[in-house]
C-alpha cells in the first residue's frame, strides 16, 4: 500500500526559497575582495540568485552543465550556489590553492563550460585559460571599476550580467536525484578525484547538520564559515544556514587572525567552523593584541575538522566558555560524518575523562552507518579498544568518483575512507590514524596522530608531524618533526622526556627533527608524502 503523502523532490532551490519566504530580512554579511564590508539578506539573496539563473541562460548553459568557480567565501559566490544548482546546472568549486597543473586537469576533466573567479585570481585564470580545453566565457565576480586589465576570450563583468538579468524566473522542478556540485579531492597521491553530489544528498546532509547532535544551527545562530566554500562545499553551511534561518558572515579573502577577530566581534559570530590552523591563527592575534581576548567574542562554539585538534586548543576555548565540536568526515561524504557531542551519561566525568571523550572524532550522525574491519575485511568489535579500517554507509556518501566508472563500494555497500579508528560501545570513533600513515612496529600500530598531538601539547611546540622511517629490527619506527613557537627554547632532549611522560615508551620517535616549516596539502592537512619522500631515508642518531 503506497502512503497518502505528497511526494515533492528535495531540491536545493527549496532552501533558498524556504529561508526568502521565512527569514527574509536575516543578514549576509561580506567582508569582500574589493574591500567593502557588504551586508544582503535572504530576500535579497534569492532575487539575485534568480538573475544568476537568467544570465546562464544568456551564456548558453544547458541542463548539467558543470559552472567552474575560483573564488572566496563572498555574497556573489553563494549566488552562484543557489543560481547555478537551482537551475540544473553542476556547481564545480575549484579550490585556487591547488597547483597549476591540478587546477588544469580538475577543470578540464569536469568538462566547466564557464568559469566564475574572484579578483584575487585573475592574473591565474590568464595563465589557466590557453590550457583550459572546454571553458567558453569567463566571468569576472566584480563590478566594472574593478574589472582587471587581463586579456581573456569572452570575458564579462559579473555586475553587468547581473544588471541586465531580470530576476523573473520560476525554479524548475526535477528529480532529487540529479546532480547538484562536484567537488574534487585534495588527494595527496594522483590526480584529484570528482565527488559528485545530488540535490538530494545535499538536503538530508542539511538537515542532520542542524541536528541538535549536528551543528545545532537555528535561526538565533551567527555562522561564519571560515573552511572555504571551495572545501567541500564550506562543508554544508551554505545550505543548512537558509535551512535554519541564520544569519550568515562571509570572510572572502581576509583569513588572517586579526580579520576574523575583527569580524567576529563586530557581527557578534555565534557559531564558526574552520580547520585548526585557522583556530591557531585567531589565539596568535589574540596573544599578541593585550585588548583583545576570546571572552570578548559572543562565540558559543568552533566547530573543527580536517585535522585532529590538540586537547590544548580544546581546553583553551571551554576556558573562555566556548565548546569546541570536533566532526569528521571527508568529501566523499558531503562531508559530514560524526560529530563529538558528549550523551547525558557522560555529564558526570571527570575532566580528565571528558578530555578523553571530546578528542574522539564523534559519534555518527543520522544518515551515517559506521562498520571496522581487519584486514580480511572481517568485522571488528566496538570496544573502544580494536582499530581497524574505518568504513562508511549512507545516503550522503559517495558511491564512486566522478567519470571513474566502478563503484568503490565493498559488498554491503559502504565505503572504504582510507582511516584506521576504534568505536567504543556508546558510538564514539576514535581515529588512529590514516591507513597510510599508521607506523606498523613490531607488529603493532603505533599512532602519528595521538604522538603529534601530544607533541603539539607541549607549550613551546607550534605544529608537529610524524612518519615512518625503516628500521632494521623492528620494521618501522616513529621519526618526529617539529616547528616550535617564536622565542621557544625546548631542545630534543627535552621535548623527547616530555613525550616519555605522556605515551608508552615503545611510541617514543627514534629521533626529532626541528625545521622551520611543515608542508601542507591545498585544504590545509599536513602533507606527509612529501615528508616520507624528504626524511624517509633519514637514520636516527638515537635508537633505543
Amino acid at each position: 500500500m503506497q502512503a497518502l503523502m505528497q511526494d515533492r523532490p528535495l531540491l536545493i532551490s527549496s532552501l533558498i526559497e524556504h529561508a526568502a519566504t521565512f527569514h527574509p530580512g536575516t543578514e549576509i554579511v561580506t567582508k569582500t575582495v574589493e574591500g567593502p564590508t557588504h551586508r544582503t539578506h535572504y530576500h535579497g539573496l534569492h532575487g539575485r540568485s534568480k538573475q544568476l539563473a537568467n544570465v546562464l541562460k544568456t551564456l548558453g548553459v544547458a541542463f548539467q552543465d558543470r559552472i567552474g568557480t575560483l573564488a572566496w567565501n563572498t555574497y556573489r559566490h553563494y549566488e552562484l550556489y543557489f543560481g547555478v544548482s537551482g537551475s540544473g546546472a553542476i556547481l564545480h568549486t575549484v579550490n585556487p590553492r591547488l597547483f597549476p597543473e591540478q587546477l588544469i586537469y580538475i577543470i578540464n576533466h569536469a568538462e566547466d563550460r564557464v568559469l566564475f573567479f574572484d579578483l584575487s585570481f585573475a592574473e591565474m585564470v590568464k595563465q589557466l585559460a590557453p590550457h583550459l580545453e572546454t571553458v567558453k566565457s569567463f566571468v569576472v565576480m566584480t563590478d566594472r571599476e574593478h574589472m582587471p586589465a587581463i586579456d581573456l576570450p569572452n570575458l564579462y563583468c559579473y555586475e553587468e550580467l547581473m544588471d541586465a538579468a531580470s530576476d523573473d524566473y520560476q525554479w524548475p522542478q526535477f528529480d532529487e536525484r540529479t546532480a547538484s556540485s562536484l567537488c574534487y579531492t585534495s588527494g595527496t597521491t594522483g590526480n584529484p578525484k570528482g565527488v559528485l553530489y545530488s540535490h538530494r544528498s545535499t538536503v538530508l546532509h542539511s538537515l542532520a547538520q542542524v541536528a541538535p547532535d549536528g551543528f545545532g544551527l537555528s535561526s538565533r545562530t551567527t555562522m561564519m564559515p571560515i573552511v572555504p566554500m571551495f572545501h567541500a562545499n564550506a562543508w554544508g553551511a551554505p545550505y543548512s544556514a537558509p535551512m535554519a534561518g541564520a544569519k550568515l558572515v562571509l570572510p572572502g579573502p581576509h583569513m588572517d587572525g586579526e580579520s576574523l577577530y575583527k569580524l567576529m566581534k563586530e557581527e557578534k559570530v555565534t557559531s564558526s567552523i574552520g580547520v585548526p590552523t585557522v583556530w591557531l591563527m585567531l589565539f596568535q592575534y589574540v596573544d599578541s593584541n593585550p585588548e583583545a581576548s576570546l571572552e570578548e567574542l559572543s562565540l558559543n562554539d568552533v566547530g573543527v575538522g580536517g585535522s585532529a585538534p590538540p586537547i590544548a586548543m580544546i581546553e583553551r576555548f571551554r576556558q573562555s566558555g566556548i565548546d569546541m565540536i570536533q566532526a569528521w568526515g571527508m568529501t566523499e561524504t558531503s562531508p559530514l560524518g560524526v560529530v563529538n557531542k558528549p550523551l547525558p551519561k557522560h555529564d558526570s566525568l571527570s575532566p580528565e575523562e571528558m578530555a578523553k571523550l571530546i578528542t574522539k572524532a564523534g559519534r555518527g550522525v543520522w544518515g551515517v552507518e559506521l562498520k571496522i574491519v581487519n584486514d580480511d575485511g572481517e568485522r571488528l568489535p566496538w570496544d573502544g579498544k580494536t582499530p581497524g579500517h574505518v568504513y562508511v554507509r549512507g545516503p550522503w556518501v559517495a558511491s564512486g568518483y566522478y567519470r571513474e566508472g566502478e563503484s568503490k563500494l565493498d559488498s554491503e555497500g559502504f565505503f572504504p575512507t582510507g582511516d584506521i579508528g576504534a568505536i567504543d560501545p556508546d558510538g564514539f570513533l576514535e581515529l588512529v590514524d590514516r591507513s597510510k600513515d599508521i607506523i606498523k612496529s613490531g607488529g603493532e600500530w603505533i599512532s602519528s596522530i595521538e604522538l603529534e598531538n601530544t607533541a603539539v601539547s607541549h607549550p613551546q611546540v607550534a605544529e608537529a608531524a610524524v612518519i615512518g622511517i625503516a628500521h632494521p629490527t623492528w620494521q618501522e619506527r616513529p621519526l618526529l618533526i617539529a616547528v616550535l613557537k617564536n622565542n621557544a627554547t625546548i631542545g630534543k632532549d627535552e621535548l623527547m622526556a616530555f613525550l616519555e611522560g605522556h605515551v608508552a615508551k615503545w611510541w617514543l620517535p627514534d629521533d626529532i627533527l626541528f625545521v622551520q616549516e611543515l608542508p601542507h596539502t591545498a585544504t590545509g592537512k599536513l602533507l606527509k608524502s612529501k615528508l616520507r619522500e624528504e626524511y624517509g631515508g633519514f637514520r636516527p642518531t638515537i635508537i633505543d
